[in-house]
């Protein structure tokens, strides 16, 4: 199994990209802590105060 990786600019986790699926970015890390999956964007408080309108898994912690 590949090792997961964030993009850099929205968050989104992604197990093997050469692009984001969200945001179409080419930067991402594999340092990164903690995840949240976000299941209903509109209805969800923590999807709001990250900027997140896409359902999915996101880090919540970017290093490097």
């Amino acid at each position: 199994m590949a090792k997961q990786k964030a993009c850099r600019t929205c968050r989104k986790i992604v197990d093997d990209a050469k692009e984001c699926p969200i945001c179409k970015g080419s930067t991402f890390t594999t340092f990164w802590r903690g995840y949240v999956v976000i299941v209903d964007p509109e209805k969800s408080e923590i999807a709001k105060k990250m900027g997140i309108s896409t359902p999915g898994k996101y880090a919540l912690q970017l290093s490097r």
